[in-house]
């Protein structure tokens, strides 16, 4: 990559980005619809924290097992197609969601099943992204578009709770969800090229698909970046209980949204600050960041009002930036021809940690007040990055220079 600076003129000048950029941003409010509305529809039948947060916990787990398996087809395959397929696939699963009279657990099967292949759609994706934007560009992209997802979720969170609240159905909002997997699908077809990955020797040996698990396990700062990574599953807790906490706190439906998205702002915001952060600032800052996306979380334990507490979240979504540094560095260390298996992986990875710790902080929410539970998995975040960053010397190699993985390293391990 070079070290050169790149503008967001230069980024949206590429009409392919363009389409990527639509068909994210369209499909992200619809899921952040659907996430509203299950999490409301769940608490409304059990009126449990912890049932509330194991349906939520669902539309992360499940990519552990099969992004594994799934991955290889994005570094076999055009990587439009993958990214077509999965739409059309996660399009009719959520439609089935939206079927009146679902039982509540038929509707947890469905959620499973359009989960799976999240991590194969977002490792085309992301591979994808460094064809269309080289060099210096792609940095700049990624921050587009995480700050466009936030901006997304935002609006997908905020409508979601008001839908919600002023139909008493959740389904019609299920409904908008699966009609945003079409219009995707379709912006993805006619819009990109095919983006075939790029041949490999190694790419016929046995072990194929787990081929990207290998290459990130046995590299020291792959590892790290993408251990970095999961530990925002422990900063993810405050958007699964925001309905529990709500009540706790004497709020109303229409607040719920409202938590929802808090975070969700201040990584918007966080996301835009990347953009114009330079890469030796970036890999400094990544550590130190993540360590500090907890602190404001831990001061929910006093359990303020509904505005001091959509500034708090607020705060650490924009610590949570660190994200965005972590994604960009991980990318780029990695060769086309195992990347998507890699970034599956990653992927994989922060979807099981996002769903593990939801289903922890439920847990810990039927024992104590929500508040307390959202403190106590942000403390575990903040110790765990600051372990990581020890263990692995994140910080310390120099972006400009890039990194120089050994001979041993070059192909991916197990291919």
């Amino acid at each position: 990559m070079g070290a050169g600076r790149a503008g967001f003129r230069e980024v949206v000048a590429s009409r392919e980005f363009r389409v990527l950029w639509l068909a994210q941003a369209q499909s992200r409010i619809g899921d952040q619809l659907a996430r509203v509305a299950l999490a409301l529809l769940v608490y409304d039948r059990t009126s449990s924290a912890a049932m509330t947060a194991l349906v939520y916990a669902l539309t992360f787990l499940p990519p552990l097992l099969t992004a594994p398996l799934l991955a290889g087809f994005a570094d076999r395959c055009s990587r439009r197609a993958v990214m077509v397929a999965v739409d059309l696939l996660r399009a009719v699963l959520i439609g089935l969601m939206a079927v009146p009279g679902t039982p509540l657990a038929a509707l947890m099967v469905l959620v499973l099943l359009a989960t799976c292949p999240q991590p194969l759609f977002s490792a085309a994706r992301n591979a994808t992204l460094p064809r269309v934007l080289p060099d210096a560009r792609f940095a700049v992209g990624m921050s587009v578009i995480t700050a466009t997802d936030g901006l997304a979720q935002i609006a997908g969170f905020t409508a979601g709770g008001l839908l919600v609240a002023a139909t008493g159905d959740p389904r019609p909002v299920l409904a908008v969800n699966a009609a945003t997997f079409v219009l995707s699908a379709a912006l993805l077809h006619w819009g990109i090229g095919p983006h075939r990955p790029e041949p490999s020797a190694q790419s016929g040996r046995r072990g194929f698909a787990v081929a990207g698990v290998g290459y990130v396990v046995r590299d020291r700062t792959l590892l790290g970046l993408a251990s970095v990574m999961w530990v925002f599953g422990c900063f993810v807790v405050p958007e699964a209980l925001a309905v529990p906490y709500a009540a706790e706190i004497g709020a109303g439906e229409e607040a719920v949204g409202l938590l929802m998205a808090g975070d969700v702002i201040g990584m918007t915001v966080g996301a835009v600050a990347v953009a114009k952060t330079g890469a030796r600032w970036r890999r400094r800052l990544l550590v130190p960041l993540a360590a500090a996306t907890g602190l404001p979380l831990m001061a929910t334990a006093l359990a303020p009002g509904v505005l001091p507490t959509v500034v708090l979240w607020a705060a650490a979504g924009c610590l949570g930036s660190y994200m965005v540094f972590a994604q960009i560095a991980f990318t780029q260390l990695v060769p086309d021809h195992v990347r998507a298996r890699a970034i599956a992986f990653a992927s994989a990875g922060l979807q099981t940690a996002q769903g593990v710790g939801v289903m922890l902080g439920g847990v810990l929410a039927e024992a104590v007040p929500p508040s307390l539970a959202i403190a106590v998995s942000a403390a575990a975040g903040s110790t765990a990055a600051l372990l990581i960053g020890a263990v692995h010397r994140l910080g310390r190699v120099d972006p400009e220079v890039g990194v120089r993985l050994p001979a041993a390293q070059r192909e991916p391990v197990g291919a």
